[in-house]
């Protein structure tokens, strides 16, 4: 994705958050533990070494962009935007943080602008951005509001979303980065589920690569089509097949096209093999 499709996307969206909560915002500082992270929140993980470093950036420049949050019952307060910021600063030992406080802001726009901004930060693992998208459509949005949203065409949030259909062991591995979304999405080729695990398991001990992986998923499709070609030819056609090849000494095949006509094809690999095949049908 380009910057300028993800900047469309993300102006968009802001443009569209802010039109609609014109409500008052207040700027204040509010207890840590009255704040809860955002129950929609994309990210699963947050890599411990990345909040250290954001917290002594913290601790160097101060806190220069205020989270922001909702009120919610019980006088608490979700967050909307900044979970990374609220959990550098908890692990800095901080008693309250700077906020910006939104009203009137509902499940979705919470959760199409935490996506967002995991996007403009740091991005989404493959497993998260899919469960991402997958809880937005069921919030209501099409896929084609979340490609305006995020600056992603329909075609990769729908490649994305089928990542939700491979099996749970493999769908670990992609969550832990075991596997990438380049190898997920190839093994997604592989529609006989005992075969995609086999190849997922060579994955991790052989240390195969994508291509390594597509070339096999292409090579599994092909050797499947030929069998599926041959169970439907006759035994009637089978036996012939062989009575040619006997008598040629090379690989024949008869294809049938209706009940009447169909093809024939003698394969030669040399040109030596094919002066042979020459004078043995002379």
């Amino acid at each position: 994705m380009t910057k300028k499709a993800l900047g469309r996307g993300i102006d968009a969206i802001i443009s569209k958050v802010n039109s609609e909560i014109q409500k008052e915002e207040i700027i204040k500082k509010i207890p840590l533990d009255l704040i809860i992270p955002n129950r929609h929140q994309p990210r699963q993980n947050f890599d411990e070494e990345s909040i250290k470093e954001l917290a002594q950036s913290i601790k160097e420049n101060g806190l220069i962009n205020p989270i922001t949050v909702t009120q919610i019952e019980g006088n608490k307060y979700e967050i909307i935007a900044g979970e990374r910021r609220y959990r550098a600063c908890k692990y800095l030992g901080w008693k309250e943080i700077d906020a910006i406080i939104k009203n009137n802001v509902d499940d979705n726009k919470k959760m199409i602008t935490a996506l967002i901004e995991n996007i403009q930060r740091e991005d989404l693992n493959p497993y998260e951005k899919a469960m991402a998208y997958k809880k937005m459509i069921e919030m209501g949005l099409t896929q084609q509001e979340i490609s305006e949203h995020c600056g992603k065409s329909k075609a990769s949030i729908s490649n994305t979303l089928r990542l939700l259909e491979l099996d749970e062991e493999i769908i670990e591995g992609l969550k832990n980065g075991l596997i990438t979304e380049g190898h997920a999405r190839a093994l997604l080729q592989i529609p006989d589920i005992e075969e995609r695990k086999k190849i997922y398991s060579k994955i991790i001990s052989e240390k195969l690569n994508v291509r390594e992986v597509e070339e096999y998923s292409k090579t599994y499709y092909q050797t499947k089509t030929i069998e599926r070609k041959k169970r439907n030819k006759t035994s009637e056609i089978i036996e012939m097949e062989k009575l040619f090849e006997s008598s040629l000494g090379t690989k024949v095949e008869i294809k049938p096209l209706t009940e009447t006509s169909g093809k024939i094809i003698i394969n030669y690999f040399s040109l030596d093999d094919f002066e042979r095949i020459k004078r043995k049908l002379s």
